[in-house]
């Protein structure tokens, strides 16, 4: 049995975490706050996305928690017009083994959490905030914000976009601070009126802006997610806005997505970062996963899939001894490079050239996105929603 220290308890630490322990690794996970929790609004889950939690054993308590989307709905924000729809049931279903949802963020978290306490060789550890690392030829030293060093085998870093061990590991410096703000809001469905009640993950797109939304924690809920192009450069995480703010943000909207906008309360912001993509997540027996290692857009839905698939391929490469870490984390990292890295740029090219295109481009992008079938449309999301093995690019 190996000991492996996991920076982060999040999504990706937790799963990370469960996935080793199923190799028979203790696994430490090394939270900065003091609670694990999780905060957040909603979250989309691909099929790749329950074939991975399929495969950690907590596929169907998230199942039971999940709201099953009938379709994507892209709109034109401004004319109010159904520019395209991806069905999500049916052929869909078949053709991708799994259903699409989506879920309260909490409603993921919570079962990797239950996961995580069930097993006794998972330990959970809060205010453990790892601020960097050193290793030798026979483990790894965490290094913690309260002075104290932590010895394990091997350490895995899934500490998120601000990585502690990223910043020792890649050393690239901070985010890249995409210019894009994002305002958040999360109303009970009591208070949406009938004709609006969809069960759909629906976008509205607009010149530098556009708006989703869909049902979450069982359809009790709707979330709302407003995104304005509009040059951001400081980060900014979770302030509070002013409901005036957020209304006067996207000109032109339509009076169908007005209406959904108005219904928001207590808007909360955040500036969107994400970083380029790196070849090597690796040092000897430190290795990057999730936010850590490639964060990405919102824009594909597949920040938190894309950390799934990590902890379930790194936990199905350990099955090793405390030794061979070095050698199975290489093999990690080039198995999910290629995948993650086209993630994360055809995240930053819908923003560009689906979501916020004005005048003739966005006249050209509903010409595109009506001519395709839904048979079409599948094939297009095939190498993301269809991996089984989580390496396929799609290339």
């Amino acid at each position: 049995m190996a000991s492996v220290l996991i920076a982060g308890g999040g999504i990706g630490g937790l799963a990370a975490a469960i996935g080793l322990a199923r190799q028979g690794h203790r696994a430490v996970v090394l939270e900065r706050r003091e609670e694990f929790s999780e905060l957040g609004a909603g979250i989309q889950i691909g099929p790749n996305g329950f074939a991975a939690l399929d495969r950690l054993g907590v596929g169907q308590a998230v199942r039971d928690l999940a709201v099953y989307i009938d379709e994507l709905r892209f709109m034109d924000g401004t004319t109010g017009e159904r520019v395209a729809s991806m069905p999500l049931t049916g052929g869909y279903r078949a053709r991708f083994g799994n259903p699409y949802a989506v879920v309260q963020r909490v409603d993921l978290y919570g079962p990797l959490l239950a996961a995580c306490h069930d097993d006794p060789l998972v330990e959970l550890r809060g205010g453990s905030h790892v601020i960097g690392y050193e290793q030798d030829s026979g483990g790894v030293l965490a290094l913690l914000a309260d002075g104290s060093r932590l010895r394990g085998d091997a350490l895995v870093g899934a500490d998120g976009l601000h990585s502690s061990v990223r910043a020792r590991l890649v050393g690239d410096g901070g985010p890249r601070i995409s210019g894009h703000t994002i305002f958040r809001s999360v109303i009970p469905m009591e208070r949406v009126p009938e004709d609006l009640r969809w069960n759909t993950v629906t976008l509205w797109a607009g010149p530098k802006w556009h708006f989703v939304h869909y049902p979450i924690g069982g359809g009790a809920y709707l979330n709302l997610a407003a995104t304005r192009d509009d040059g951001a450069a400081d980060v900014v995480t979770g302030r509070p806005a002013a409901r005036e703010t957020v209304l006067g943000a996207f000109p032109g909207l339509g009076a169908t997505a007005g209406r959904l906008l108005e219904l928001g309360e207590e808007w909360r912001e955040w500036v969107l970062c994400d970083r380029d993509p790196v070849g090597d997540w690796t040092d000897g027996r430190v290795v990057l996963l999730g936010d850590a290692a490639h964060p990405m857009l919102q824009y594909a839905a597949q920040g938190a899939c894309m950390a799934l698939e990590d902890a379930v391929t790194l936990g199905e490469l350990a099955d090793c001894g405390p030794g061979e870490f070095p050698q199975r984390f290489e093999k990690y990292n080039a198995v999910r490079r290629a995948r993650t890295a086209r993630t994360q740029l055809v995240s930053r090219e819908m923003g560009r050239r689906l979501y916020h295109p004005a005048g003739p481009d966005a006249l050209a992008r509903n010409r595109m996105l009506s001519a395709f079938s839904a048979d079409e449309l599948h094939d297009k999301v095939a190498w993301l929603h269809g991996a089984r093995d989580f390496s396929e690019t799609g290339l």
